[in-house]
């Protein structure tokens, strides 16, 4: 099977196949790093030593991940809130996850 050639960035140097150019990973870091000033703590989002009580409770009653079956660790909401308390409180909206889940299936559903 033939390998894949390697491109040109818009900065001019040559990339491996499937890999990223160094002045792309740079902008991505500098990027999160500007979104994450602007980001408010998790306190003022709502995960507050309240929340802490509640994620422990739903976890006991659902201790397994809902996408592969390992321990849950992370209370995931389903729809994202966004600062809507309402929707931050319902317990339908809540999931339990794993933290490779959470962090790499749930995110690219998200992202779609």
């Amino acid at each position: 099977m033939p390998s894949l050639p390697p491109s040109i960035c818009s900065c001019g140097r040559i990339v491996a196949a499937r890999t990223r150019c160094a002045c792309k990973a740079l902008a991505d870091r500098e990027r999160k790093a500007r979104f994450d000033q602007r980001r408010p703590s998790a306190r003022a989002r709502g995960y507050d030593a309240t929340w802490q009580k509640a994620r422990a409770e739903f976890l006991t009653h659902n201790p397994t991940c809902r996408f592969c079956g390992k321990p849950a660790i992370v209370v995931d909401h389903v729809k994202p809130h966004k600062g809507d308390q309402r929707l931050f409180w319902l317990k339908s909206n809540w999931q339990a996850l794993c933290t490779p889940c959470h962090s790499s299936v749930k995110q690219s559903r998200e992202r779609r």
